[in-house]
Formats: C-alpha cells, structure tokens, sequence
C-alpha cells in the first residue's frame, strides 16, 4: 500500500508540475536564505555566505534534478516530453502530418468498418442465456426424425425451426402476408428467450390439434396492433386458422432471422405419412446439459443418425446426414459468410500494409531534412536508443491521429456496408461499433505506427553526428537507405498487385455468373405471390377457378401478352421436392431407391410467357389440365433417367399419387435453384406438371400459394396495380406480396458475389492509388538526391533521353520485382479461395497478364513525372547543387 501511494503521488506529480517546481523553488531559496543568515552570523562577508550557502546546498539546479528525478516518473515523463515535442514536430510540417494521417486514416477505417462487421457477425456472443451451450446439428431433419431426436438424445435439450413460412393476417383491417416460423414447442425454452407479455409455448402445444397459438414479434405487436397489451389470449386469423395469441417477444429477440414476424407451433400428426416425414426438413438446434462437452453429443448424433434413418417409411439414402455433427450455434448460424468476411479482411489488411509502407517512405524522405538536428542532438548527449524512441513516438502519435480518423471513416463505411451486402446476411442489422471495435482500432493504430516508423527510426538513429555536422548538412540526404525505400515499394506493389489479381478473378467470377443464361427470358417479366389461405383450396375446384379467373381478368389488360401461374418460381428461394419413379430406372447402388425431383406445378402458358424453349415432344395444353396425366422434364432429368432414349412417352410416377404420368415434353435445363445450378445437389431432376385437381401435393389439395408471371410491356406500377386490384375484386382477403420484376429476381440471385467483388474492387484500387504514390516518392526522392550526379552525366554528353530512362528502369526495377511476388502470393491465394470463384480458373491467365499490363501502366505513369523532371536538370544549376 506504501509503494502503490508513492506513486500515486509521482503520478499527481506529473500534473501539477508547474505548481510543483514552483513550490520546490520557492522552498530551496528558503533553506538558501537560511543558510546564508547562519553565514552572516558567524561573520562571513556576504558574497563568501552565499557561495559556501550554495556550495552546502548542491547547487540550486542541481538540486532541483534531483528532487525531479525522484519525485516524479522518469519513464511516463519522458514519454510525455516526447509525445510533446512530437506533437510540435507534426504541427511544423502540416503537409506531411495531412498526407500521412490520410493514409493511414484510409487504412485504418477501412480495417475498422470490416472488422465491425466480422466482430458484429463472427464474435459478438448471441444475445441468449449461456449461449455456450446452444448448438447447430449440421443436418435437417422432418418431423418425425425431430419428435425422436427429442425423445432419444440424453446429451442435450433440442429443438426445430422451419424459417421461411408465410401466413395470411386476416380480419384485422386489410389482409396482409406476415413472415413466420415453424417451431418445435420447446424452441423458446432451448434458446432461454422470454417474453415480454404472456407466454412461450408449453411442451406438448406442436402436436396436431393442440397447436392453435401464435406468438408475435415485438414489431408486428406495434404496427398490426397498436402495442395493445390485452392483445394476449385474444383469437386472431393467422394463415386461416384461427390462433391464441398467448405471447409477445421483446423487441431485441430476432431468432430465426429479422424478418420473422410471428412464431407457429410445428404441427405434428403422425397419421400423415407425407407431412410426418417427407413435408419440412428443418434445422435443429441443442442446448448442452450441464458438463456435457460437444464431443459427446457428436458421438451421440452420430449413433442417433444411424436409427432415425430406419425409421422412414421408405428407404432413404445412405448419404442423407451421413456427415451430421454439432457445432457451436454462431458456427452454425454464420458458417456460409465466414469464408466472405476472413476475404475482406484481409484484404483490408493488405490496404494497411501498404499504408505503412508509403508513410514510412515518407518518413524516411522527412528524415532527410532532420539529419542535422539527429546530429546534434546526438553530439549533445542523447544515445540512439533515445533518439529511435523520439522518432517511434512520433510515428505512433501520427498513427493514432489516423486512426481517430479512420473511425469517423468507418462509421460511414459501416452503413455503406449494409447496403452493398445482401440483406440476408446473418446478422447484419446487429452490426455496430463497440468496445471491441475500439480496442482493435486502438491496438491497430499503435502496431500501424510501429510498423510504419520502426524502419525510419532505427535507420535515422545510426546518423554520424559528427560527419553530418562537418558537411554542414549538404550531405546528409545520402545517408539514408535507398535499399530500405526500394524495399518498401516492392513490397507495397506486391500486396496491391495480389489485391488486383483477387479483384480480378472475383469480378470476372461475376461476369460470368451473371451472363449465365438462366434457360428463360426474364425482361419484360412482372411476378408477384397470391397467397390464399390453403383453406380456400380444400375445395380444388374454388381455388383452380379463383387462378383461372385471375389470369382471365390480368390477360386482358394493356400491354399484357401472356400470363400463367407456376407454384415455385425460378431464383425466388422456394423449393418444391417429391419422390418420383421413373419407368425402367434402377438407381445405382447405394443411393435412393425414389429419387428426390424438383415438382414444379404450372399453367399450359407459362412455357410460353418464360421463354423456355421446347427441345422435343410439346408443352401443355388446356386439355391436359383435366385429361390424361402428363409429366415435362428438363434435359438434365431426361439424360439421367433414360441415357441415349428419347424420353418421349416415357412414364413417371410421383409420390402418392395412384397414376403413372406420360412425358409429353423436354424443355431446356432451367437454373431454377440459383445461378450455378439447376436443383440443390440433394436432388436428382425437374418435373412440370399442369396445375389441376391431380397435381397434387399433400392429402389431395392443391397448392394454394401460388406466384403469377405477366409478360408486358406496361409499367411496372401500372401492372401491379392492376393485378392488385384484379386479385381484392376476386378475394379480399387475398394479400399480393413480392411484387417485383424477373430482371430483379435474376440480379438478387447474384448479390453475394457482386457485393464481395465490388468490395475487393473498392479495395483494389485504393492499393493501386497507394502503390502509384509510393513508386512515385521513392523515384521523386532519387531524382533530389541524384541532381548533381544528373548535372554531372549531362555535362560530360548525356542525352536527356538517357536521363529519362535511367529513372524509369529504376523505378521499372521496383514494379517488376512487386509485380513478380504478388503474382506468386496470388496462386498461393486464391488456391485457398477458389469455392468462392465460378466459371474462371484460380490461376487464369488473362486476369494475371491484366494485373500485370496494368501495373506496368501504372508504374510507367508514377516513374514519368520524376524522369522528366530529371531530364530538364540544368548542368550548371545541377554542379553548384548542395
């Protein structure tokens, strides 16, 4: 406790230090005085008092050293003289100190705003109770595989969520399409979420016949409801069905994703075959029992797999979940933009790195003009360690300004995040700068500023007083470290190059997934979703006679040239499967027995209205709507099931349904899942079949939400407008939602990869800007330093033109050795990053030879200025040159 108030003391000390030396002065002329009357007394004269006064005393300043040294906190003082003087140094060279706290500010900020984002998606803990012990099971399971996970797992607490679900709020003013979720009835209880009015749903409320409630988002509970808090046990009309609100989330609870806006029991029947276990295969998510570690749940999920797969009515096969494990649930909730956000960030951390590497070239070039006073600081007294540190503190200080820079930077780099990025991103709205985020800026300021004045201060340090001193420093720019400035630049030109040639691939990646011809046309294409209640489809023929009537109504209307109803649209995220048979198709070993198609449900013109071309056989006609079943495959599907046959009359069967469908027809693939692919890799085909009483999906119903497309020439408001209001004059209580063009459909499909491409772009050529710089300093400080050689050369007969090209080989020289190494770094790379590439190799050539060209471009541009400046050296001026 004694030492802790001793230098609690010396550090108070550090900041009344005038006050501090006044009192010490005022009190040592005191003892002074008093020691000169004893002097007087004893019959000295006046001048001999004093100076033996003096002489007893040490020395007044002498004395006062001392009594500095040991009051105060030598270390902490002398950083604080440092960080003054630096301060002074950097408000004497404002055009240096602008410059560098820029480029550092643009680094930093950038590192800032991503690494937001990855400390916002990847690190911040979930907002639930001990989150550590929520985990993700890696495969889905329907259910009737979920009720025996419940029942069989000992290790841990589970619970299902079907995200994705649409309903119908009905009788509450005009008809609306809320976004909701399917949940176990333990789903609450598992995650530790609690409500802010009412309940959470008890054990037992999924099971069909006791699952009529609904829980509502905090949201949804202000706009539909008006916050009214009596609103709990209340009946209310959700997807037809007549539910018990029983409960309301507080407003901070998003689980599965922002976009849910009320929480459905599971409805759980095990007298439906189809629904049980073929309907919804859902995410599953665990909590932990108390001092169950993670590696006992996979072994138990593992042996679980291996049971619930002979459960099934039918044979399922062998590689359904063969590789289902647990993982943490942030793992699991973030795993498909982990790989995204690690790009970015390094990326941004390539952008820093060359950001130290042009400040301290900068550096070294203002090191130049300092020699003189390095020297007689250090003839003065002060080692190179003191002078090092002087100069490092400097540098970090300009850092540091950087980086409060650089978060004013990032605040607006952070919102311009959240446009660019899909909006599904998981968690992105949650994004926001906290203590974190500060720490890391902190800590990546002080390292920027290490890294970028480390170099330049033990350099400068090594300065010969004496020698700099005796030159009147004419030569003192010499002495610093051309090899050092080169070495810089190579290195700043080879992170940007590598930069470059990852934008490149990323964007022609890009490219040519979004001319990737989806197997339709998609201008001049208006979609929307008509979502009756499936309710108003229990009777077939009211709910084929509401779509016949809609596509009658909408047909005749301006600028419409065709119209049809399909139940999944192509891109738009919805997925129908169904088990199929195919005539005379053995699978082969080992793999399912009914393979698992893509059923798309349609009207005769919807082939027509798409643009999707025929290949063989025809499309469907009116007649087929109530005649004979039929069956359309895809290419891919026809190829699979009857290699080297025309699939012409061939015969499918679908799951549960009593008749065996004809191929009429083989219509081009159709990359319906997304721009890669055609069907998930879990799938085996594409199915169309007409819509009618016998396409069926589940207990003979037809589907009742279904997506409308219009082929027009109208106005896109012009049209909606009119299918809203054609759809209110049908049905009132029918809500038209996602009313938007194919054309933007297509391009949502492609937001991932534009976003990180244009990201990398952003990135690629802030470096190339930062790399030009550098090439253009480190040659511009050459030519300074080459002037009266130049003068010289050209004295003796050379060329000017000479002249010229002696500088652009030398700054040739840097971009060649860059361009080489981060050509290598390249390959290294983007071997790592090539899932993330589509359509063009990691290695492709002409994106290598482009970054090339283009920093050779670049480099000749940053060399020219210095050269020709060089060239128009004047001998005489350059001879008496200093």
């Amino acid at each position: 406790m004694t030492f802790l108030r001793a230098w609690f003391k010396r550090l108070g000390g550090l900041f009344r230090k005038q006050q501090r030396d006044v009192e010490l002065a005022a009190e040592l002329h005191s003892h002074l005085d008093l020691h000169i009357d004893d002097n007087l007394r004893n019959g000295m004269t006046e001048e001999a008092a004093r100076r033996d006064a003096l002489i007893r005393l040490g020395g007044v300043e002498q004395t006062k050293e001392t009594y500095r040294d040991q009051r105060g906190l030598p270390g902490l003082e002398t950083l604080l003289q440092d960080l003054r003087f630096g301060a002074r140094m950097l408000r004497k060279n404002p055009g240096f100190t602008a410059v560098a706290v820029l480029t550092l500010a643009l680094g930093i900020g950038a590192n800032t705003a991503i690494f937001s984002l990855v400390n916002g998606i990847l690190l911040v803990s979930l907002p639930y109770a001990k989150p550590e012990q929520l985990v993700s099971i890696t495969g889905t399971y329907p259910r009737g595989g979920i009720v025996a996970m419940r029942e069989q797992m000992r290790t841990m607490d589970i619970a299902a969520y079907h995200e994705g679900q649409e309903y119908n709020l009905t009788g509450q003013g005009e008809p609306v399409r809320l976004n909701g979720s399917l949940v176990s009835a333990e789903f609450f209880s598992v995650l530790g979420a609690r409500t802010e009015l009412g309940r959470t749903f008890y054990p037992g409320e999924d099971i069909a016949g006791q699952d009529s409630f609904v829980i509502l988002s905090h949201a949804l509970w202000q706009q539909r409801f008006g916050g009214d808090p009596t609103i709990i046990n209340r009946m209310i009309e959700v997807g037809g069905v007549s539910r018990q609100v029983v409960g309301v989330m507080p407003p901070e609870f998003h689980f599965p994703s922002r976009r849910t806006q009320v929480w459905v029991p599971l409805h759980n029947d095990a007298r439906n075959t189809i629904l049980y276990w073929a309907d919804a295969f859902m995410p599953v998510i665990g909590r932990l029992h108390p001092d169950v570690p993670l590696q006992q749940s996979r072994a138990e999920i593992k042996i679980f797999q291996w049971r619930v797969r002979e459960m099934f009515p039918w044979q399922m096969p062998a590689a359904w979940n063969a590789d289902v494990s647990v993982v943490p649930l942030q793992t699991g909730l973030v795993a498909d933009v982990r790989l995204r956000l690690l790009m970015l960030l390094g990326a941004v951390t390539l952008v820093v790195l060359i950001a130290c590497a042009n400040v301290a070239n900068l550096t070294l070039a203002r090191a130049a003009t300092r020699e003189k006073e390095i020297a007689i600081r250090t003839a003065l007294g002060a080692g190179r360690r003191r002078v090092a540190r002087q100069l490092l503190t400097e540098s970090v200080l300009l850092s540091c300004l950087g980086g409060a820079l650089g978060i004013v930077f990032s605040t607006w780099g952070i919102s311009v995040l959240r446009t660019v990025l899909p909006s599904d991103t998981p968690r992105l709205a949650d994004t926001q700068m906290d203590w974190r985020v500060f720490v890391f800026t902190g800590a990546l300021a002080i390292l920027t500023g290490i890294l970028s004045g480390l170099g330049p201060a033990l350099h400068t340090s090594r300065t010969a007083g004496a020698e700099v001193l005796r030159s009147g420093g004419r030569a003192g720019t010499l002495s610093v470290s051309q090899r050092l400035r080169s070495s810089l630049v190579v290195t700043e030109v080879g992170f940007a190059v590598l930069l470059v040639i990852a934008a490149g691939l990323l964007i022609r990646s890009f490219w040519a997934l979004s001319h990737v011809d989806p197997g339709f046309r998609s201008e001049r294409i208006l979609t929307a979703r008509i979502t009756p209640n499936q309710s108003f489809c229990s009777d077939p023929e009211r709910c084929l006679g509401f779509y016949r009537s809609l596509q009658n109504q909408v047909r005749t209307s301006p600028g419409v040239s065709g119209v049809a109803v399909v139940n999944t649209l192509p891109l738009g995220g919805r997925v129908a499967k169904r088990s199929l048979e195919a005539e005379n198709y053995t699978p082969p070993a080992g793999q399912d027995l009914a393979p698992l198609v893509w059923l798309h449900i349609v009207t005769p013109d919807y082939f027509r209205v798409m643009s999707i071309p025929l290949l063989s056989g025809r499309t469907f006609t009116d007649a087929d709507v109530s005649g004979e079943p039929v069956a359309i495959l895809t290419a891919e599907t026809a190829k699979l099931f009857w290699p080297n046959q025309n699939a012409i009359g061939k015969h499918v069967q679908l799951l549960e349904d009593k008749s065996w469908r004809t191929v009429v027809g083989v219509v081009t693939d159709i990359r319906a899942f997304d721009l890669q692919r055609s069907i998930p890799s879990w799938m085996k085909g594409t199915v169309f079949v007409p819509y009618n009483s016998t396409a069926t999906l589940e207990d003979r119903r037809v589907p009742a939400e279904m997506s409308i497309v219009l082929r027009t020439s109208a106005d896109e408001s012009q049209s909606a407008t009119i299918l809203r209001q054609a759809v209110a004059g049908l049905n009132q209580d029918v809500p038209v939602s996602e009313v938007k063009t194919m054309t933007m459909v297509v391009s949502e499909a492609v937001a991932t990869p534009r976003s990180t491409a244009t990201l990398f772009l952003v990135f690629a050529g802030l470096a190339v800007v930062l790399g030009m710089i550098g090439i253009y300093g480190v040659l511009s400080f050459l030519v300074s330093n080459r002037t009266q050689e130049i003068g010289i050369r050209m004295a003796l007969g050379a060329q000017r033109r000479d002249v010229l090209w002696s500088v652009i080989r030398e700054g040739g020289k840097f971009a060649c050795i860059g361009i080489a190494l981060g050509m290598l770094g390249a390959v290294a790379l983007m071997r790592v990053l090539s899932s993330e590439l589509y359509g063009v190799t990691s290695t492709d050539p002409a994106t290598f030879a482009a970054a090339a060209l283009l920093f050779a471009a670049v480099a000749f541009f940053a060399c020219y200025f210095p050269a020709r400046r060089a060239m128009q050296v004047d001998p005489i001026v350059a001879l008496r040159y200093e």
